[in-house]
């Protein structure tokens, strides 16, 4: 019976003809895993010897060899470690301003319904559409390094630990009171332990995020870092040193990554919260509806105030009657709504060609394990690269038209579909195998039937999140290339203006329009999906 099950869950749903079912050994994995990083570097060496493409544009491989030589010798662990530092800086205050901020919203109910609809309504809009703010506000010096990186961590911390807080505290506090223990030991051995996996998920996605958001505002404004190595090498034609950038941004990127899941596993020993319980924000009546719109009024009082005032110069903050005056003009003249739709086809243009290369790949790789095991580790290594790190080689290849922006675009929205697809293949139970074949289906009729309703939900969430990663990516793709319009050139124009209704003008579009786009994201996957809830 053991052994029919196995071979049950061996059997492959769908596997295309012509190509026998092959099982290389634990060595032969190892070799396959090897083979398109091998190709690739016979690829490369041989359009560097044949001289196909001119040396300033693909260095050879001897010279990029050289050139990392040089580097580590000398000035890449300089700026390596500035970068490093500035980063070690940024998590150190935003992770532990994001686990206070969460615990306390987890809590208290009065500070989740008071503070959290104002602070969802901020993190609406992206790090990249505050960096033009913030360079006003903070120069173009550390403090604004800082900044960036705690507004990209606080984030995901706040919410991770708001969540662990909060679903946890109700069983485990009436745990709590049948134990007679006292607060210390509530917090201590209940709460603590039982929010610990929510909140090291935060700390994952915010070394991920930190070390992007960093990666770009050094790219943008910087004198020290990798980012700066990166971009000074770009114009000076050294495409060897970027090309010995990005493989050190890459493996930077892997051992955070593996380093937080090592201290995961190492303090998460025990089974995940079974105690915890979700609940359903009531709307209350009287005033507790009237909290959540309470900060806001506040802040947007404080913020009239202090430009009416002048306790800032008006040139670094526009007043919100400011703000809404060039909204409302932008909107009536049709600058914003052009740059708006210039932003807008760029991202549907990026998703459909990396998104539709993502999924035909994950389709690939979740439907047939020979390509899985050739192609998989090398599309794994790719994604430990910050998306910003391409900007100095993309810009190098294609200029700073149009083409460069729309394969950014695509880059940026590739592998949330091709994860999410070949997951979503990859966790079909194994019974559907057995399913097909006793309704003897053709290999397109199982995928039309089983594979693709099956994997619907995960493939339709990777959408979802393509379609956010495309729309961050157009903003980025508009900052480093400010040409052929868009609303994160006209941002940068108006930053360097001094225009800040302009600014916060385009702010206020970009988080309107990501929020929307995650809602279509989200009614798209419901109609797609809706079987699942019949």
């Amino acid at each position: 019976m053991k052994n029919n099950q196995k071979a049950l869950a061996a059997a492959p749903l769908f596997s295309p003809r012509g190509f026998p079912a092959w099982r290389p050994g634990r060595l032969g994995e190892r070799l396959l895993a090897w083979l398109p990083a091998a190709l690739l570097f016979g690829l490369w060496w041989l359009a560097a010897e044949r001289h196909w493409m001119s040396a300033q544009v693909l260095p050879a491989p001897a010279l990029v060899w050289q050139s990392g030589r040089e580097l580590i010798a000398g000035e890449l662990w300089q700026q390596l470690s500035i970068s490093l530092q500035r980063l070690a800086w940024g998590l150190l205050a935003g992770i532990a301003s994001g686990l206070a901020l969460g615990a306390w919203l987890g809590f208290s109910r009065r500070a989740e319904r008071f503070i959290l609809p104002t602070f969802t309504a901020l993190a609406q809009v992206p790090t990249l559409a505050w960096i033009p703010l913030f360079m006003l506000f903070f120069g173009i010096g550390e403090l604004l390094k800082l900044v960036v990186l705690v507004k990209a961590v606080i984030v995901p911390v706040t919410l991770h630990t708001l969540v662990g807080v909060r679903d946890a505290q109700p069983k485990l506090r009436e745990a709590a009171a049948v134990l007679r223990l006292p607060p210390r030991l509530l917090v201590w051995r209940l709460l603590l332990p039982a929010a610990l996996p929510a909140f090291l998920t935060g700390v994952r996605l915010a070394l991920a995020q930190g070390w992007t958001s960093l990666l770009a505002v050094e790219l943008l404004a910087s004198s020290e870092g990798i980012g700066y190595l990166m971009v000074q090498s770009r114009q000076l034609f050294m495409l060897d040193v970027v090309f010995v950038c990005i493989l050190v941004v890459g493996l930077v990127g892997a051992a955070m990554d593996r380093g937080i899941q090592a201290v995961e596993r190492r303090l998460v020993h025990w089974p995940q919260q079974a105690a915890g319980e979700f609940r359903r924000g009531s709307r209350g009546r009287g005033w507790q509806r009237l909290q959540p719109w309470t900060l806001p009024l506040v802040l947007l009082a404080l913020w009239q105030a202090a430009s009416r005032l002048q306790w800032v110069d008006p040139a670094i903050l526009a007043s919100p009657a400011a703000v809404l005056d060039a909204t409302a003009q932008g909107l009536l003249d049709g600058s914003l709504l052009r740059a708006l739709g210039s932003s807008l086809s760029r991202t549907l243009l990026g998703l459909l060609l990396g998104g539709g290369a993502g999924f035909l790949l994950g389709l690939a790789l979740g439907l047939w394990r020979p390509a899985e095991r050739l192609l998989g580790p090398s599309f794994a290594a790719l994604r430990q690269v910050a998306i910003f790190a391409w900007v100095p080689l993309l810009t190098a290849w294609f200029g700073l038209g149009e083409a460069a922006k729309v394969v950014f675009v695509a880059l940026a929205a590739f592998f949330p579909l091709l994860l999410a697809t070949q997951r979503g293949i990859a966790s079909l139970p194994a019974q559907l195998a057995e399913a097909a074949r006793a309704l003897r289906l053709g290999p397109w009729q199982r995928l039309r039937l089983l594979v693709l309703p099956g994997a619907a939900p995960s493939i339709f969430a990777g959408l979802r999140l393509g379609l956010i990663y495309a729309w961050l990516g157009t903003i980025g793709a508009e900052y480093f290339m400010p040409s052929n319009g868009g609303i994160g050139s006209q941002m940068i124009s108006a930053q360097q203006l001094f225009r800040m209704d302009l600014v916060s003008a385009g702010m206020l579009l970009v988080g309107l329009t990501g929020a929307l786009l995650g809602a279509l994201g989200q009614r798209i996957e419901a109609r797609a999906t809706r079987w699942r809830h019949a």
